[in-house]
């Protein structure tokens, strides 16, 4: 049974998508733990990191890699945060946020309600600072 993640990708359910390549895809989170938090995803559904092969797994990093620098020059964070979980939906996924504060980390502070607007917005601009920064033939119009 695929997962949501899969149903996002083969486009089943709506996703914000900022990354669209032939192995990773990334989309903004519906439950954002600070605005631009994304979710880094590669395109074969493998349940635990540990066992993506070296060349999938260095993609995946690679792509967060290029899309965290996107979300630092947009919101200039103290950091960039990083985030591997995996317990709520069954494939790898790397969380890729602003963050301000060791709070920020915690998964408990999530928006649970963001508007529309800002996650459209969040992504827009995501996708803007990709495309300036050269990586344009990645970037999807959402």
């Amino acid at each position: 049974m695929a997962t949501v993640f899969t149903k996002i990708i083969n486009g089943e359910f709506p996703g914000r998508f900022v990354w669209k390549d032939e192995r990773v895809v990334v989309f903004l989170t519906i439950e954002p733990l600070a605005p631009g938090h994304v979710l880094v995803v590669p395109r074969e559904e493998i349940e635990h990191w540990i066992d993506m092969p070296a060349e999938l797994s260095a993609r995946v990093f690679e792509v967060a890699q290029t899309v965290g620098k996107a979300i630092d020059a947009v919101w200039n964070p103290t950091k960039v945060g990083v985030e591997i979980v995996g317990l709520d939906v069954p494939h790898v996924h790397v969380h890729v946020f602003p963050a301000d504060n060791v709070e920020t980390f915690n998964f408990a502070n999530v928006d649970r309600d963001p508007a529309a607007a800002d996650l459209d917005d969040a992504a827009a601009k995501i996708r803007a600072a990709l495309t300036e920064a050269g990586h344009g033939e990645f970037v999807p119009e959402s």
